[in-house]
């Protein structure tokens, strides 16, 4: 058994409007139910998710969380204006964003973009994946699957990795719950985060600097799924979520 990461060489300085399906097909012969991994940052820049640092007023929680703090407030506020909870504030803003990751500064990043200027997520990941891809699809007549990435530190271990935001056309978790190991023992907790994966191994092409290699086509893996499936399958619970009840006991004793 084996897999194919490709990289998809030569993708332009993406501007808004920019018709990302029509520029990967013009660059890559796509096969049927190829998962097709795109950087969130292109999404966002051909969306126009794109703002001046210099245009955003902070609000009166903005100018508060930067006066403990010593940040930006106008960078606080363009993190703000995208979370629907912030659970840790300083050395860095820990939110769940409006379409529910729990993330970083709500994924507002200053890399990757001219200088001045915020580049937003996505504001609906689910939906730009499913647009991208119906696009794809159309466009190169194969059944495919979309994952838009972004990159995450993790709780316990240093240093940031793919995962996924947004999908089409593919279960993000494969539940093993039922299967037997190799001693006959039934798996009872065994769920594998299969987009995550997929976003990680894409991620080692893609990089983190200047590499300019926004999408990667993995062949060879079918997890091609034609129901309907959201990122929102991976979230925990919040009756489950140990660590942000955590996270908010500690909020309320500060």
């Amino acid at each position: 058994m084996k897999f194919e990461a490709i990289a998809v060489e030569k993708i332009p300085i993406i501007q808004k409007g920019d018709n990302l399906s029509s520029i990967i097909c013009e660059r890559i012969e796509l096969q049927d139910r190829d998962i097709v991994i795109i950087a969130s940052t292109i999404v966002a820049k051909a969306e126009g998710e794109i703002f001046r640092l210099e245009d955003i007023i902070p609000g009166e929680q903005a100018l508060e969380i930067a006066a403990r703090t010593g940040k930006d407030a106008r960078f606080t506020q363009a993190v703000l204006a995208r979370s629907r909870e912030v659970f840790v504030e300083t050395p860095f803003m820990l939110v769940t964003t409006i379409s529910g990751h729990t993330c970083v500064n709500a994924g507002v990043d200053e890399s990757n973009i001219e200088h001045g200027f915020l580049l937003y997520s996505p504001e609906e990941p689910d939906t730009s994946a499913s647009q991208l891809g119906e696009k794809l699809e159309r466009l190169s007549g194969k059944r495919l699957s979309v994952i838009i990435t972004d990159t995450n530190g993790r709780a316990f271990k240093i240093g940031q990795t793919g995962v996924a935001i947004g999908i089409y056309k593919i279960k993000p978790i494969k539940r093993w719950i039922g299967e037997k190991d190799l001693f006959g023992k039934i798996l009872e907790i065994t769920e594998e985060a299969v987009a995550d994966e997929l976003a990680g191994a894409a991620n080692l092409l893609m990089g983190e600097g200047a590499g300019g290699i926004p999408v990667v086509v993995i062949r060879g893996l079918d997890y091609y799924f034609e129901g309907d499936a959201s990122i929102k399958d991976t979230y925990r619970p919040e009756s489950m979520d140990v660590i942000k009840k955590g996270l908010r006991c500690l909020r309320e004793k500060n």
